[in-house]
């Protein structure tokens, strides 16, 4: 019951808030208020945030930064100076920009994502995403998986996971595995996990299940 008005059973409350310590236009909360709602403080979590990226067509490149840079998902600090700040609903926006600009040479571009993602991170993200230019072609792994040359910047590798997962298919997986297998351990299974969060069916691929068994590893 709500106040004179009946809820439906099957009806919830829900409110969501800032902390005050986040110093976010919020008011103290009186105890009577307080008892009459059941509390929980949410946190970022970058696995949460890129299967969302990954379930909604979210440009692989963010989550792919985002692996690199985990600090950057979040940015907020109370005593900030810059208009805004990097978060969940501001990266979805700055997914929004790169659909809508012409490339990453567009003049508009860096001023775009600073107004939606902070100077400091629209300026480093836009460093991660134009080494994708100097990677090795997804065509050119294809062809020669055994002779085309493995980066060895961590910077650079997470940029390659990316690119891997974002074109491999059934057609093309067991050819990108054997590259796959010369990357360091962890950037293996990096690659192999985002694969399969980008389309589930590829678990299954034999190319993929023969990987799974010789290395021990687990994709989940």
């Amino acid at each position: 019951m709500h106040g004179m008005y009946h809820l439906h059973k099957k009806v919830a409350i829900v409110c969501a808030g800032n902390l005050e310590t986040d110093n976010a236009i919020v008011n103290p909360m009186s105890t009577a208020m307080q008892s009459r709602l059941v509390h929980m403080e949410l946190v970022s979590d970058l696995a949460e945030f890129t299967d969302w990226c990954a379930e909604h067509g979210i440009d692989h490149r963010i989550s792919d930064y985002l692996r690199f840079k985990p600090g950057n998902l979040y940015t907020f600090s109370p005593d900030h100076t810059d208009h805004t700040y990097a978060c969940g609903r501001t990266w979805e926006f700055a997914n929004r920009i790169m659909g809508i600009t012409t490339g990453l040479d567009d003049p508009d571009l860096l001023p775009m994502l600073t107004g939606a993602i902070s100077e400091g991170v629209a300026r480093e993200f836009l460093g991660f995403c134009k080494i994708y230019q100097n990677l090795p072609k997804p065509h050119e792994i294809e062809m020669s998986p055994e002779t085309v040359n493995v980066p060895s910047e961590p910077s650079i590798l997470f940029a390659l996971t990316g690119s891997i997962s974002h074109n491999a298919n059934k057609d093309n997986i067991s050819q990108f595995i054997k590259f796959i297998t010369r990357l360091p351990v962890e950037f293996q299974v990096v690659t192999l996990r985002e694969t399969v969060r980008r389309n589930k069916a590829m678990l299954g691929h034999p190319a993929v299940q023969k990987w799974v068994s010789e290395s021990a590893a687990s994709l989940f």
